[in-house]
């Protein structure tokens, strides 16, 4: 899957490796900075002469005035995107420049500057559209204030949801990249839109999460934390828990299995809760290395094992 924005590309890395993987990283993100910088040479260059006919040509434009109004409409919305492009890259370069030696990349922060950058594009075209076919904008935007408002409530989830993306974007717990919890959901950030965060799971699903439900639910960032800590949390029924030892031996022989890719002593498993009719358990073991497929074998092993211990602890239950 291949997801682009601003300068950012998801690169489908599994059919990718090593200075391969890199360098087409590097040539992709090149190529949409080359793409960047040659639009706005064309905008600017547009712009430029624009300005330079209305110095010497104004006359022309006073004879023929539906073509002035196009021409002045577009000269409107090139001049404040030429504007808006310059101040998203200096800002962007600022941004780059005193954060050069920072390991941790916050590539939601570019991502925020851009989607600004878009939507004030998208008011200087609007205004630039208005101007074309001669409406004046304040007179429209004061005759439509009543029905504004009216907009503005029935869109209001959108637009809380599209204010808290800014906020998330422009946050600095974390970022594009980062493995993270939200709710029920665990995975890794791949994108962050005005709409939704997209997170990639271990099955390699992608989960759209509102960013009014991230905004207000507990974010755990497993990236800032021990990214090689695996954590399973199950819930065992209550009258099928009284030999805990038991399944604790046999969790730590599915461990025990993989003991070069598991740090030694970094099992754990205990009890983090009690309800009417269950137990909520938590394990948490720590890899030698990052590798999504071993992490997903291992998980897998000890549900199977948790499901199967289960099985047999509620065969042997005692009868009263």
């Amino acid at each position: 899957m291949t997801l682009t924005n601003g300068t950012r590309t998801d690169i489908p890395f599994r059919y990718l490796s090593g200075t391969t993987m890199v360098r087409t990283a590097e040539n992709t993100e090149r190529g949409e900075v080359v793409k960047s910088r040659l639009l706005l040479v064309m905008k600017v260059v547009l712009w430029l002469v624009i300005g330079y006919s209305f110095a010497t040509d104004m006359a022309f434009y006073k004879t023929h005035p539906r073509l002035g109004q196009v021409v002045y409409g577009l000269n409107t919305f090139l001049t404040g995107s030429v504007l808006i492009s310059i101040g998203r890259f200096v800002l962007i370069s600022v941004y780059r420049r005193q954060n050069k030696k920072n390991n941790r990349v916050r590539g939601n922060y570019i991502l925020g500057i851009t989607q600004i950058a878009t939507l004030l594009n998208v008011i200087f075209l609007v205004l630039g559209l208005m101007l074309v076919f001669g409406i004046n904008p304040k007179e429209f935007l004061t005759s439509i204030t009543i029905v504004a408002a009216a907009i503005a409530l029935v869109f209001r989830d959108y637009i809380t949801n599209m204010i808290s993306g800014l906020l998330i974007m422009f946050s600095d717990q974390f970022t594009i990249g980062d493995t993270v919890r939200i709710g029920d959901h665990q995975g890794k950030i791949i994108d962050i839109t005005l709409a939704n965060i997209l997170i990639k799971n271990e099955d390699d699903d992608i989960v759209l999460i509102p960013n009014n439900t991230a905004f207000t639910t507990n974010i755990v960032n497993q990236s800032l934390q021990n990214s090689r800590k695996l954590t399973l949390d199950f819930e065992l029924p209550l009258a099928h828990v009284y030999q805990t030892d038991t399944l604790k031996r046999n969790l730590e022989a599915v461990a025990e299995k993989h003991a070069s890719d598991v740090v030694s002593d970094s099992f754990q498993l205990k009890v983090v809760g009690v309800g009417k009719d269950f137990v909520h358990f938590k394990l948490q073991l720590t890899m030698l290395k990052k590798d999504t497929t071993l992490r997903r074998q291992i998980r897998n092993e000890l549900y199977q094992q948790v499901i199967a211990s289960d099985a047999e602890q509620s065969a042997t239950k005692p009868r009263n």
